[in-house]
């Protein structure tokens, strides 16, 4: 095991090492092709000659924005585990926060019978939904680890009871006819239409883009070095003068304003919300997503959360002796994350001080062995 460990370990570190040492330009031109084929995945012209990844069950250009929706979240909630190390079990609350807010004031059959277009609406959800982060955070994020893991799970069942249980929220029937983004082709017809995934899931993926950037400079200023300091040691940076109390309320304010970014867009999407979207096993997948991804680093998130959406939406339709392979998805996707955590507990694309002290660590359990 240790010995499939190191030869990991150093294919990482070689890869690694050359990306680092490439030129500016070229790094630079990787970036764009990568952009570019995301951008082209949709098309059956382009995903035809990908062999057996484009799924054979369900629409590819639906799986593919359902994957980007994954991503978005698993990139938000990265900034609450990964960079400031804050427990979160109720992160899909925050998506939820953002889908009914739009919902609410956009559906004919909410009882505010505002009939606001989609675009007017997504700014009053995602100015709600940090609020509503900064509403949970100001009385507990003086609690840590398991307590903190705890009060989000609490908030995010809170959500899904009141979804389930108010009549304002309409329940299981929930809000139909939520309208689409705006915009229309040239002969009239609207671009985010009902048959064709593509427009919805590009928008995604322009989005993602935009959300990196933001994050990545944000991680890189004051404020991503204080979560940074936050994560290794809160007491630490305490002493030091970090107000951490401030800098965890903006963790889970930046992270809300992202969840429920992705709660708008699916519902401008799929048209219908309902507390039957709001599963407590999807906080679970995206957290899964941003440790299997590596916590910490923003491209290890969103490959996290394309792995595990994609490994869920792969078995459907697919047969083995006549069983239904989708089943057992979850059974698959359980064996998955256990043998990750046994051979890459770092994640697949770990930040470069968790994979040092997951390297220190298992020094230290050998020499100690």
């Amino acid at each position: 095991m240790t010995s499939v460990r190191e030869w990991i370990d150093s294919g990482r570190h070689a890869v690694s090492e050359r990306w680092h040492n490439a030129p500016r330009w070229m790094r630079w031109a990787v970036i764009a092709a990568v952009i570019v084929f995301f951008y082209a995945l949709p098309n059956r012209e382009f995903y035809q000659w990908l062999g057996p990844i484009p799924t054979t069950g369900s629409n590819f250009g639906q799986v593919l924005f359902t994957i980007s929706i994954y991503v978005l979240l698993a990139v938000g909630l990265n900034i609450v585990v990964g960079f400031a190390g804050l427990l979160d079990l109720g992160y899909f609350g925050f998506f939820a926060v953002g889908a009914y807010t739009v919902a609410v004031l956009t559906s004919p059959s909410s009882d505010l019978k505002t009939l606001w277009p989609w675009l007017l609406a997504l700014p009053v959800a995602l100015v709600l939904t940090m609020v509503s982060g900064v509403m949970l955070g100001t009385p507990t994020l003086r609690l840590r680890g398991d307590y903190l893991a705890i009060v989000t799970l609490g908030f995010a069942e809170m959500i899904r009871v009141a979804a389930t249980s108010s009549e304002f929220l309409k329940g299981q029937r929930g809000f139909n006819q939520i309208p689409h983004p705006p915009g229309s082709y040239s002969d009239g017809k609207p671009i985010f239409g009902v048959l064709d995934p593509r427009p919805y899931y590009w928008l995604v993926l322009t989005l993602i883009i935009l959300v990196v950037l933001g994050v990545r400079n944000l991680n890189r200023s004051r404020v991503g070095r204080a979560w940074i300091s936050i994560r290794e040691d809160e007491d630490a940076a305490q002493l030091m003068g970090v107000p951490t109390f401030k800098f965890k309320l903006w963790a889970f304010a930046s992270g809300a304003f992202i969840g429920g970014l992705a709660g708008a867009l699916f519902a401008g999407k799929q048209n219908f919300v309902s507390s039957q979207n709001l599963e407590l096993l999807n906080s679970i997948i995206i957290l899964a997503a941003v440790i299997l991804g590596g916590s910490g680093n923003i491209v290890g998130a969103i490959v996290g959360g394309g792995l595990v959406a994609y490994m869920i939406e792969r078995f459907r339709g697919i047969e083995f002796f006549g069983i239904e392979l989708y089943e057992y998805r979850f059974m698959f996707f359980g064996l998955v994350l256990v043998i990750m955590m046994i051979f890459r507990p770092q994640g697949l694309i770990p930040n470069r001080r968790r994979a040092a002290e997951f390297k220190d660590r298992r020094k230290e359990v050998t020499v100690g062995g």
